[in-house]
C-alpha cells in the first residue's frame, strides 16, 4: 500500500508544512543519510508524518552554505527542538546525532519505538528490535528495507521517496501499540527515563573521546613484548620435552596451546597442581598465591585480552575528521538497563595508568572531570533492605567495609587491618551479586565450610539484609520477574526441574533490582547533567556504569566539577533516600583516578 507524501524543496513550502505539523500532538520522524557517520556523510531527508501524510524535507534543496545558519530552515528547527509535538522515531539516537550535527538543534519530546520495544521485551535477549521486526510483531505489517542501502547522494527515485515516507508513517500506529504494552506492564516511567536520555547519548557519541595515538602505540609495544616474555616463561615450565631431541643433541621443547583447556590441565597436572574442573580465570585465581606458574598464566591472559580487545583496532577507529574515538553506546545494553559500548568499547579500557593516560582532554588546555558514585549499589541495597546496620554505617560517615570487617572478624574498628578491610569489601560487593559460599571460597581461598561460616556471621550481623535478599530471590522464582526503582521489568525463564537454573534465577532476583537501579540513577544523572552543561562548552565524553567523564576548559573545570557532583547527587537522591548519596570527583589532565 502506497503512502501519501509531499517533497518539500523551498522555504515557503516548509513554512506551511511546519505550521500544519505543529497543530498535531504527535508526529512520526525519520531521516535518510548518505552514510552512517555524521562526520563522513550528510543528512539528506527529514520525514515528518501525520495521519494525513508525510512531509519529506529534501535538505539538498537548502544546501547553500552552513545549514545551521540557514534561516529558511528556522521553522523546522523550532519544530524539532520543541517539546510538542512529540516526535516518534525508531532508534532516535541516530536521527538526533545527524540533526544536531547538521542543524545544530537537540530533538525535543521524543518517543523511541526501539527503546520502547526493548523495555517491553523485559530483558529477553532473544528478541530483535529492528523496525521490520517490531512492525511485524505489533502491527502484523511487513516493512520493505530494500532501499535502505541505495544511493542517497543524487536525484532520488520514487521508490526511495516512497520507502522514506513509509518508514515515518508506520511509526504512528506503532507508538499506539507500544503505549498499550507500556501501560499494561507499568513501564511508562521507565520508558520516560530512557526517552529523556536519548539526546544526551547522542551528544556523547558526537563529542567523542580523545586518545593519544603515540601513547597508545607505545603501550602496545610494551604489552606485546610482555606477552612474548610470559608465553616463553610458560612454555619453559609447561611444555613437554620431545623424545626426538634437536639436531644438536639437546632436548627439544614441544610447546602446548596456552588457550587449550585440555592441554593446560594436563600440563598443570604434570606439575602436581590440583586443577579444578575448569581453567577459567576465576577458578584458577585461588591457586595463584601458592603456584607461581598459575599467577604467570593469569597475567598472560590479562595481557593477551588487552591486546585483542584494545590493540591496533583502537587506532583504526579514530575518526579521521575529528581525531577522536566516537564509540557506539547502546542505551539498553543489558537486561538490567545498563549501557553497553562498542566500536570501541571504551567502557572497559583497562584501569592501569598505562592505558588510561592515553586519554585526555583536547585540545591542550582542556581538563577531564572524572566523577563516580561511591558504593552506589551498596547504598541502593541499604535503601531496599532497610537494614539498620547498613543504614547506620552510611549515615555515620563510617567506612562500611571497615565496619563490616570489625563485625565479621570481631575486631575493634580502629584495629581493622587493610587485609581485613579488603576481605570485607569483597564480601559486601559479592552480596550485591548474590554470591554463595562456593563462589566466595574460590574468591578468597577459604574452604567452603569456612566461607559458609563467614557468610553466616555476615548475615547474622545484617539480618534485614539477609531477609530482603531471601525474599528477592524467592520472589524472582515465584513471579519469574524483578523490577528496578524506575519500574524496569526483567522476566526470568527457567526449567523448574533444573536446580542450577533455579539458583541462577535467585541470584538474578537479588542482583537485578540493585544493578538496574544503579543504571536508572546514571541515566537520570545524564539527563539532568545535559541541561546543566548546555550553556557551557563542557561535554560528556564517556560513561562507565557509575562513572561519568566530562571534558571542560581548564579555567572552568572547578565550576563544572561542582555542577557534575551536585547533579549526580540530585539524581541519586531521587531513588535513594535513607542514606546519603556520595559522588567523588577529580580534575585531571588524563583519564586516571
Amino acid at each position: 500500500m502506497s503512502t501519501r507524501y509531499r517533497v518539500i524543496k523551498n522555504a515557503e513550502e516548509l513554512r506551511r508544512a511546519v505550521n500544519a505539523l505543529s497543530a498535531h500532538q504527535v508526529i512520526g520522524l525519520d531521516t535518510e543519510t548518505t552514510e552512517l557517520d555524521p562526520y563522513v556523510g550528510r543528512l539528506r531527508l527529514i520525514q515528518l508524518a501525520t495521519p494525513a501524510g508525510v512531509e519529506v524535507v529534501d535538505l539538498d534543496a537548502f544546501a547553500n552554505g552552513d545549514l545551521k545558519k540557514n534561516e529558511a530552515l528556522d521553522p523546522l528547527k523550532r519544530l524539532l527542538e520543541a517539546a510538542r509535538p512529540i516526535k516518534i522515531a525508531h532508534n532516535a539516537k541516530f536521527d538526533a546525532k545527524f540533526i544536531k550535527h547538521t542543524l545544530g538543534v537537540d530533538l525535543g519530546g521524543l518517543f523511541d519505538t526501539l527503546l520502547a520495544s526493548q523495555i517491553v521485551s523485559a530483558g529477553d535477549i532473544e528478541e530483535r528490535h529492528g523496525l521490520e521486526t517490531v512492525a511485524s510483531r505489533y502491527l502484523n505489517e511487513a516493512v520493505d528495507k530494500t532501499e535502505r542501502l541505495s544511493n542517497w547522494n543524487f536525484e532520488l527515485s520514487e521508490a526511495q521517496l516512497e520507502y522514506a515516507a513509509r518508514d515515518a508513517a508506520i511509526l504512528l500506529p506503532l507508538r499506539e501499540k507500544l503505549i498499550e504494552r507500556l501501560r499494561s506492564d507499568s513501564l511508562v516511567a521507565c520508558a520516560q527515563l530512557e526517552f529523556e536520555c536519548v539526546t544526551t547519548v547522542a551528544d556523547i557519541e558526537l563529542a567523542g573521546f580523545y586518545m593519544h595515538k603515540d601513547r597508545w602505540l607505545e603501550q602496545l609495544s610494551l604489552i606485546e613484548k610482555r606477552r612474548e616474555q610470559l608465553a616463553d616463561e610458560l612454555q619453559d615450565i609447561l611444555a613437554e620435552e620431545s623424545s626426538q631431541g634437536s639436531l644438536f643433541g639437546g632436548p627439544q621443547r614441544d610447546d602446548i596451546n596456552l588457550d587449550s583447556h585440555q592441554q593446560l590441565t594436563a600440563a598443570l597436572n604434570r606439575l602436581g597442581i590440583p586443577v579444578p574442573d575448569s581453567t577459567r580465570n576465576w577458578k584458577l585465581q585461588p591457586l595463584a598465591a601458592e603456584y607461581p606458574v598459575v599467577a604467570t598464566l593469569l597475567e598472560y591472559r590479562t595481557v593477551q585480552k588487552a591486546l585483542t580487545s584494545y590493540g591496533q583496532n583502537m587506532i583504526d577507529l579514530i575518526n579521521p575528521t575529528t581525531g577522536r574515538l566516537h564509540a557506539d553506546f547502546r542505551q539498553i545494553g543489558a537486561p538490567t538497563g545498563r549501557f553497553s559500548c562498542t566500536n570501541p568499547n571504551i567502557q572497559q579500557v583497562p584501569h592501569a595508568v598505562e592505558y588510561r593516560r592515553c586519554f585526555s582532554g583536547y585540545p591542550e588546555g582542556r581538563k577531564l572531570i572524572i566523577a563516580d558514585y561511591s558504593q552506589i549499589e551498596l547504598r541502593i541495597l541499604a535503601e531496599f533492605s532497610g537494614d539498620q546496620g547498613f543504614i547506620k554505617a552510611f549515615n555515620s560517615g563510617a567506612d562500611l567495609h571497615r565496619v563490616t570487617a570489625a563485625e565479621v572478624f570481631n575486631t575493634p574498628l580502629d584495629q581493622v587491618t587493610k587485609e581485613q578491610r579488603d576481605f570485607a569489601k569483597r564480601l559486601n560487593f559479592g552480596v550485591v551479586y548474590g554470591i554463595g559460599a562456593q563462589r566466595f571460597s574460590i574468591m578468597t581461598g577459604l574452604s567452603v565450610g569456612e566461607a559458609e561460616n563467614v557468610l553466616r556471621k555476615y548475615f547474622g550481623t545484617y539480618r534485614q539484609l539477609d531477609t530482603y535478599l531471601h525474599e528477592a530471590a524467592n520472589r524472582a522464582v515465584r513471579e519469574r520477574q524483578a523490577r528496578t526503582a524506575s519500574g524496569r521489568l526483567v522476566r526470568f525463564r527457567y526449567d523448574e526441574q533444573d536446580r542450577q537454573q533455579i539458583s541462577m534465577t535467585k541470584r538474578n532476583g537479588k542482583n537485578t533490582p540493585i544493578q538496574g537501579t544503579s543504571a536508572d540513577i546514571l541515566k537520570r544523572a545524564l539527563r539532568l547533567l545535559n541541561d546543566e552543561l548546555r550553556s557551557t562548552n563542557a561535554q560528556i565524553v564517556n560513561i562507565i556504569h557509575d562513572e561519568i567523564v566530562v571534558e571542560a576548559d581548564a579555567d572552568q573545570a572547578e565550576e563544572i566539577a561542582e555542577k557534575v557532583e551536585r547533579t549526580m547527587r540530585v539524581a541519586g537522591e531521587e531513588y535513594v533516600k535513607t542514606v546519603p548519596v556520595k559522588v567523588e570527583t577529580e580534575i585531571a589532565d588524563e583519564w586516571v583516578k
